[in-house]
């Protein structure tokens, strides 16, 4: 944080305590007065789908592409892939805000905060205590809307400076008090549920308003900012001074830095920047036993075990984290788009790995399934003028007609072209040149920039369709190049088998889409949707669904997770990946590092391995007894 004066940083808030001429301070960055996020769906206020009187979606607000748009293939579309009706007089209300539980209390703990915060900075307010007790996963929302949760924060506290954290953690020490670092609200993996277990005061430690770029070096590129600074803010500001960090993940609008390097988080254009470990020079971390912090950022080193690696997928369990130093790079002299067909999925992923194989692919590629083709098309308004309708008849006559390509078949790829004019002309001519070798045709920059664009509008999504009974959610991993293929195919069937075995109502939605590519794999992203109509127990379901998809992508080769992390979602699997020495040390390091717990948001780090076999084969006859149950249930309710 800069002084008063702005003329340089001040010792408690800057990691790198080299002074350097020619930094600039930025000034606090001005959040627009119309930027208002739900606490009770995904996004701002005023953006989301809806059906119209037509019956027809549309999707509300000013902000996105799809905005003020009339869509109506959207609604049948869905209707047909998933077997249900999609009404508009047919909606499951939310019930939100229900049955907030009581916030505990710690009288010495509060009069410490008293004294390290002032009276804003503390909250025991019950909607924003229940919103910094969920993520964004489908159970998590499901429960906000129609049930409720029984554990939320007993406090939620908003530090403004360092200092302040480290009187924080402090004090949670002395009276033995949980802390729970919170960043954007976004994780898709339980990490942010409190213990159901825990009878300690909870408190969430909400980092965004320490939102600061506190300086940036121009010469060596580098700029030092804090972790509760937003993507969408980090961008804007950075632009205005001619620069980009390069790192957009899909939840860039909500998700904060710290965020990122505690998922250890992939974007979208990592192909040109890298993902958020080749970014981040330098950490910032609060822990129990004091702080984390080196004197420089140098562009590498070699220094022995290094306590900053410990960072990165922490998940909260360590400690919180205030800032880091991060790699810039001057903004694109030129940025493109553009877009490819290829009429099969196959020869969409030979291109995607012979891309990889060339070098230097363009910022972002990716490539979807014809499900997500179809939806993209289902996303379009109706076409009323004349010399646009009759353009879009003879696109798709030439696509399907004279190329060939069968609809029910075909796929699509997106880029995004970033760079020097010569850089990108060069990357374009490889790019087609390697397409055209397996049967790709070129889409245009116009699909190519609705597609990228569409990546923030479809988020809306999920939260919609639970309003009609449909449940959906998304779920990724990265695959070696020689599986990807089987992987995509025999996780979807073993999603319709297990879907049916279950005598779940409809069919599941199942697609699929290959989004980062690496010289060895690639990053697939499935979504995953299906009716809830009925069912006595909706997210369990879809829990054990999910889970059975899960374990046919570690069958199938692939990761446990590439880019959202673990949680508490997907602990249970970890001793399928880890060996249990690996499993003892991630604990070992946990109670050598926080003895007490104080991090005790129970992510990641799991007991001995003498009771971690008994845990996880517990959980397992668990979970199987509860599929056994759903699908009993189903049973009876089609007997009936």
């Amino acid at each position: 944080m800069h002084n008063a004066d702005n003329q340089g940083p001040s010792r408690q808030n800057s990691p790198n305590q080299t002074l350097i001429e020619g930094r600039i301070f930025p000034p606090p960055f001005q959040i627009p007065a119309d930027e208002v996020e739900s606490t009770e769906e995904w996004g701002f206020v005023d953006s989301g789908f809806t059906i119209n009187d037509n019956g027809h979606a549309t999707f509300t607000g000013k902000r996105y592409g799809l905005s003020g748009l009339e869509m109506p293939v959207l609604v049948p579309w869905i209707g047909e892939m998933m077997d249900v009706q999609v009404r508009r007089d047919e909606v499951h209300k939310s019930q939100y805000p229900k049955d907030i539980p009581a916030a505990g209390s710690h009288p010495a703990f509060e009069k410490a905060v008293s004294e390290i915060l002032k009276a804003d900075q503390i909250s025991q307010e019950p909607k924003i205590r229940l919103r910094h007790g969920h993520g964004q996963t489908q159970e998590e929302m499901y429960k906000l809307k129609y049930g409720s949760f029984k554990r939320i924060p007993d406090l939620v506290v908003f530090p403004t400076e360092e200092d302040q954290v480290q009187a924080l953690v402090q004090a949670a020490v002395r009276h033995n008090v949980v802390l729970i670092p919170y960043g954007g609200g976004t994780s898709v993996t339980e990490a942010l549920i409190c213990p159901e277990n825990e009878t300690r005061f909870i408190v969430s430690v909400d980092m965004k308003r320490m939102s600061r770029i506190l300086w940036i070096d121009k010469t060596n590129r580098m700029a030092c900012i804090q972790a509760g600074a937003v993507g969408r803010h980090i961008v804007k500001q950075l632009e205005s001074y001619g620069f980009t960090m390069g790192h957009e993940p899909d939840s860039i609008e909500f998700s904060t830095l710290g965020g990122w390097i505690a998922t250890n988080a992939s974007g979208m254009k990592k192909n040109k920047y890298g993902n958020i470990e080749n970014l981040v020079l330098d950490v910032n971390v609060v822990t129990v036993q004091g702080e984390l912090r080196r004197s420089s950022a140098a562009p590498r080193e070699s220094v022995g075990t290094d306590p900053r690696q410990w960072i990165f997928g922490s998940e909260g369990n360590l400690g919180i984290i205030t800032s880091a130093i991060v790699k810039l790079f001057e903004l694109p002299e030129v940025k493109r788009y553009g877009s490819i067909a290829f009429p099969t999925f196959e020869q969409g992923t030979a291109f995607m790995y012979e891309l990889a194989k060339a070098g230097n692919p363009p910022a972002s590629v990716r490539l979807v399934d014809n499900v997500q083709f179809q939806f993209s098309q289902a996303l379009k308004p109706a076409v009323t003028d004349g010399v646009a309708k009759f353009k879009k008849k003879v696109e798709k006559m030439i696509v399907t007609q004279v190329k060939g390509f069968d609809p029910t078949k075909m796929v699509a790829s997106t880029l995004v072209f970033e760079g020097s004019a010569e850089a990108v002309e060069a990357q374009e001519k490889m790019v087609y040149r390697i397409a055209k070798k397996h049967g790709g045709l070129k889409a245009g920059a116009e699909n190519g920039a609705k597609g990228y664009e569409l990546t923030f509008g479809i988020a809306y999504l999920r939260d919609w369709i639970m309003n009609h009974y449909l449940l959906g959610e998304s779920f990724e991993t990265s695959v070696p190049w020689s599986q990807l293929l089987a992987l995509c195919e025999n996780t979807k069937a073993r999603i319709f088998k297990e879907h049916k075995a279950m005598g779940l109502p409809g069919k599941p939605f199942v697609t699929c889409r290959v989004t980062q590519v690496y010289d060895t794999g690639a990053c697939v992203y499935f979504y995953l949707g299906i009716s809830y109509k009925g069912l006595e127990n909706p997210p369990k379901t879809f829990a054990v669904l999910e889970d059975v998809a899960r374990d046919e992508i570690l069958r199938s080769g692939g990761s446990l997770s590439h880019h959202h992390g673990i949680g508490k979602l997907r602990q249970h699997f970890l001793p399928q990946i880890m060996s249990d020495t690996m499993l003892e040390w991630n604990q070992l390091l946990k109670d050598a590092v926080d003895p007490d717990n104080i991090f005790g948001v129970g992510n990641l780090y799991r007991t001995p391995s003498a009771q971690v076999s008994a845990q996880v084969s517990a959980k397992e006859n668990a979970k199987n007894a509860e599929k056994d149950a759903v699908a009993e249930s189903a049973t009876a309710g089609e007997l009936a």
